[in-house]
């Protein structure tokens, strides 16, 4: 303990040890020369607690525990006021970085602010202590998280915010971590690596994860996007972070180089112009120094950006197939899309059966296979004839498969219903299906539905849960070897990839989005289908109820797109594909290396700053721990 602290201590308790509470007579506001005998004090003590007010019973003194829990609640409470109020201004600018990030997304699309935000994050939390970071972090993420999802306001808006809430958690881990590591040499590797280690928690945890958000989602049209086909979506996500973290350490440069200027200009004025050759090439050594690492950010920027560019994206055929997507549409957009029971079924089949007609009248083309959307047939096949006699009044129309979605109770527990693909054959009816793996808590399944449904009366509009499928959706229709994946699952990396590692030569995102229309989820998912189609070197059809439906190339193009509450039809060759890229063959090893990466930079981060708290550091040369020389000479100070 330093000189003179229990000095300090006991004069902060009027002269008395810790263990000895005054008495009355020994006040420190009452207590005078002690010229009188005991009995005077005694009796002036006597009178002066005389004319003291009874103390009430609620002011009266409480126990020592809870004294003491009181005290650290008002301790917490006053620090987190503090840090608010210190970290007013940081905070506000977090929240419009954190803004500015969702307009990166679609609708909007602006990528070029993913790259920006990433870097205004870094340069927030640089420096800065864990705890400051982790508020940073979540000023950051709120706003972005609630801009971002704003389309789940058809649920309600408590949706809305508590969604983004347990979202902006991972993201005030983020900022701790961002934070922590800020102090460590290459921290822009680091802090880049910490990006993907973020979205990997928050891909996987809690019910299966939330992937929405990702910064790969945000940069399917950038010079970013075919690093896809080499690392997936991570190795996207870090090259964006990276060129972030870059560009927040090329204005660091800026700024201090700015500084050393600004100095030089202040020592000439102050002690006039230097005598020619005695400190000018000191004063041009001071002025590259700062070059260095401005040049060499910027290099790195640049480096990751070009890199992209280098990447081939195959998307040569190994064969085709004609495909028709219906878009048969919906009665209404929001909660009560379904309207009257057969309706979305019998939109599509109409739909189908109209295709049928310009085929036979010469005006469409014969296709191999017809596509459907998730919950085109609002009743179970299976088990009501009306809906299984219009659907093969439709197949047989065209005269080829049909690719149907459809919710079928589950044969083997009660209760529980099934989100499949069916393949419905003209001339055999159905055939092979698909049962959506990954579904969607609180949308198709309510965790912990005994005891939630108590409090949340509106997860009662979920009657009956989804049950999981245990197999990815390779099917055969016709001359296709499709690849069937169902509405949020091509938002998971894994589903998509184990569907084209067994055999998948194209894929299809069955997705019904009418719940969401017009609010900007459903061009979110479409640009999910982009960067998948690029990770797999795969044509990816997306078909929806009410939209938006598409055909996405191989090399992520657009190639046919429908607008949303319209009846469409798109007619397309798919190319089909066997070969699997880069991406495919290393799964997902590159995103767990870079999320370890992060991590072991956190670790580090840890350990430098235990080593500088406890003032110790080991030496190689006589294998001790010594101390440094900021220790030695506090103890110096203290002798």
């Amino acid at each position: 303990m330093p000189p003179g602290s229990d000095t300090t201590a006991e004069s902060a308790a009027g002269g008395q040890s810790a263990d000895r509470p005054h008495g009355p007579e020994e006040s420190p506001r009452t207590r005078g020369p002690q010229s009188g005998s005991g009995t005077a004090g005694r009796d002036g003590a006597t009178a002066t607690a005389a004319q003291q007010p009874p103390v009430p019973a609620d002011a009266r003194p409480v126990s020592g525990d809870a004294a003491a829990a009181a005290a650290r609640r008002g301790g917490r409470l006053s620090r987190f006021g503090t840090l608010v109020r210190r970290e007013a201004a940081r905070t506000a600018a977090a929240a419009l970085a954190g803004l500015a990030l969702a307009l990166a997304f679609p609708p909007y699309g602006l990528w070029p602010l993913s790259l920006l935000t990433v870097a205004a994050l870094s340069l927030l939390t640089r420096g800065r202590t864990v705890r400051q970071g982790a508020w940073t972090g979540f000023a950051f993420g709120w706003p972005f998280f609630v801009m971002l999802l704003k389309w789940l306001h058809v649920v309600g808006w408590d949706a809305v915010l508590g969604l983004a809430f347990i979202e902006s958690l991972f993201v005030a881990a983020l900022g701790a971590a961002l934070a922590a590591t800020s102090r460590l040499p290459l921290w822009p590797l680091w802090g880049a690596c910490l990006w993907v280690a973020e979205e990997w928690a928050r891909d996987r945890v809690p019910f299966g994860g939330f992937p929405w958000g990702r910064l790969a989602f945000a940069n399917t049209g950038s010079p970013y996007t075919p690093l896809a086909a080499l690392g997936g979506a991570p190795l996207v996500t870090y090259a964006a972070a990276l060129t972030g973290t870059a560009l927040a350490a090329a204005a660091l440069a800026l700024w201090h180089l700015r500084g050393v200027r600004a100095a030089g200009r202040t020592q000439q004025q102050e002690h006039g112009k230097p005598e020619p050759g005695a400190t000018s090439a000191p004063a041009r050594t001071g002025s590259r120094r700062p070059l260095a690492p401005l040049l060499s950010s910027l290099a790195l920027a640049t480096l990751v950006t070009a890199a992209g560019y280098a990447v081939p994206v195959p998307t040569a055929a190994d064969d085709t197939a004609d495909i028709a997507v219906v878009q048969g549409n919906v009665e209404q957009p929001g909660m009560n899309f379904l309207g009257r029971p057969m309706k979305i079924l019998n939109n599509h089949v109409d739909t189908t059966l109209d295709l049928a007609r310009r085929i036979k009248a010469g005006k469409a083309e014969q296709p191999d296979l017809v596509i459907w959307p998730e919950n085109s047939s609002d009743l179970d096949p299976y088990r009501w004839p009306e809906a299984r006699e219009r659907i093969d009044e439709a197949a047989k129309a065209v005269g080829v498969p049909i690719l149907v979605g459809a919710l079928v109770d589950h044969p083997g527990t009660r209760g529980y219903v099934e989100n499949q693909g069916i393949v419905w054959d003209p001339e055999k009816g159905p055939g092979a299906s698909y049962t959506k793996q990954h579904p969607v808590p609180f949308g198709e399944y309510v965790p912990f539905r005994d005891e939630l449904s108590k409090v949340i009366t509106r997860l009662q509009q979920i009657p009956r849960d989804f049950w999981p499928g245990d197999r990815t959706g390779v099917l055969q229709t016709g001359p296709a070897r499709l690849g069937d994946v169902i509405c949020f699952e091509v938002a998971y990396d894994e589903i998509p990839r184990a569907t084209v590692k067994d055999g998948a030569r194209a894929l299809v995102v069955q997705t019904n989005n009418a719940t969401y229309g017009r609010t900007g989820q459903p061009e979110q998912q479409l640009v999910m289908s982009k960067l998948r189609a690029v990770e797999h070197g795969r044509a990816v059809v997306t078909a929806a109820t009410s939209g938006i439906s598409s055909v996405v190339g191989p090399d992520g193009t657009i190639k046919q797109r429908t607008q949303e509450f319209e009846r469409d039809v798109l007619s397309a060759r798919l190319p089909l594909r066997d070969e699997i890229t880069l991406a495919d063959r290393v799964g997902a090893v590159p995103e767990w290396v870079i999320a370890m990466v992060g991590v072991l930079a956190c670790a580090a981060a840890w350990y430098t700053g235990r080593r500088s708290r406890t003032g110790l550091r080991w030496t190689r040369r006589t294998g001790k721990v010594q101390q440094t020389d900021a220790q030695r000479k506090q103890e110096g100070q203290q002798r």
